[in-house]
């Protein structure tokens, strides 16, 4: 897990990994729409967003049943 780093250090992360298939990299930490592209080229093989989660609004519904 290639967290809240660099590009340039993620790609490194990457260069150290050679050719070979594992372990397999996964970036996380400042991913945006505006960041994606640039971290998708570093060669992570998976990209996290965290913020899809801790920072989506709340839902607030309630489930009332009406006895037949």
């Amino acid at each position: 897990l290639l967290d809240n780093m660099s590009l340039d250090d993620r790609r490194e992360a990457g260069e150290a990994r050679g050719n070979r298939s594992t372990p397999m990299l996964e970036a996380s930490g400042g991913v945006s729409l505006e960041t994606l592209r640039g971290i998708a080229e570093t060669g992570v093989d998976f990209i996290s967003v965290g913020a899809l989660t801790h920072s989506a609004p709340a839902l607030d519904c309630g489930l009332d049943f009406v006895p037949l």
